[in-house]
């Protein structure tokens, strides 16, 4: 087995070390590049009920653009296991989707969330992301809000220096953590290649994710259920 990581700069680390731990062939390539927005909190941020954070990057530029000092009196709630461990670096409890199912459908089975009519809650997040969430916390009466803390783009290389390059390196699994990193795949690939890459096995986080990569003709896909390193390392077969 020789893996792809693709995930954002910086974002690779402990699967870089636990690969290395197992020895284990692996090449890094960030699929999916991520920035702050200028976009300022909505004006009730310090007095809502509820905080909900889709990712990890969602935690970083929310403690960053708060200069570290987050509201106390609030409920935080995170997607994915991933995101609950970087909010819970700052000693704040939270409530998280459940292990089987780290995605929005996910955190919507939570108890906490069911009976909240005419609660605020402020949904941090990346631009463009997923209605999902918003739409069903409105229809259970809450007043939802986002705040697009961060941007997300493709990154640009040289596509004849890279693509080879996995090929070369015999790469046959690929590590994909988001749906945006998927498209982002896609959309580099080149028509010749992507039999080379039908062949490869690829592990997203979530149902949702899979169905994704099915629809694009994708066929050896394995759900870890969550992005984080635990979970991508059972479903790499690299855990007892």
């Amino acid at each position: 087995m020789k893996v792809l990581l693709t995930r954002p700069e910086g974002r690779n680390q402990d699967m870089i070390e636990q690969l290395d731990y197992y020895q284990v062939a692996h090449i890094v390539t960030p699929l999916l590049s991520v920035e702050a927005t200028n976009l300022p909190p909505p004006d009730f941020f310090n007095n809502a009920d509820k905080l909900i954070f889709i990712s990890t990057n969602a935690v970083k530029f929310t403690v960053e653009k708060c200069h570290h000092v987050l509201p106390t009196q609030c409920h935080y709630f995170a997607v994915g296991q991933a995101t609950a461990d970087t909010l819970k670096q700052y000693n704040l409890p939270v409530f998280s989707a459940p292990e089987n199912s780290q995605d929005s459908e996910g955190l919507l089975s939570l108890p906490q969330l069911q009976h909240i009519n005419k609660q605020s809650i402020i949904i941090c997040r990346g631009s463009g992301g997923r209605e999902t969430i918003a739409e069903q916390l409105a229809l259970r009466g809450a007043d939802v809000s986002y705040w697009d803390v961060y941007q997300r783009s493709c990154p640009t290389f040289d596509n004849l220096q890279v693509f080879p390059q996995w090929v070369d390196f015999g790469i046959d699994t690929i590590v994909v953590t988001s749906g945006e990193i998927l498209t982002n795949l896609i959309a580099l690939i080149p028509k010749e290649l992507f039999a080379w890459l039908d062949s490869c096995h690829i592990i997203v986080p979530s149902n949702r994710v899979k169905l994704q990569a099915n629809a694009l003709g994708l066929h050896r896909v394995t759900n870890a259920n969550g992005a984080n390193t635990q979970a991508t390392l059972a479903a790499l077969g690299l855990t007892a």
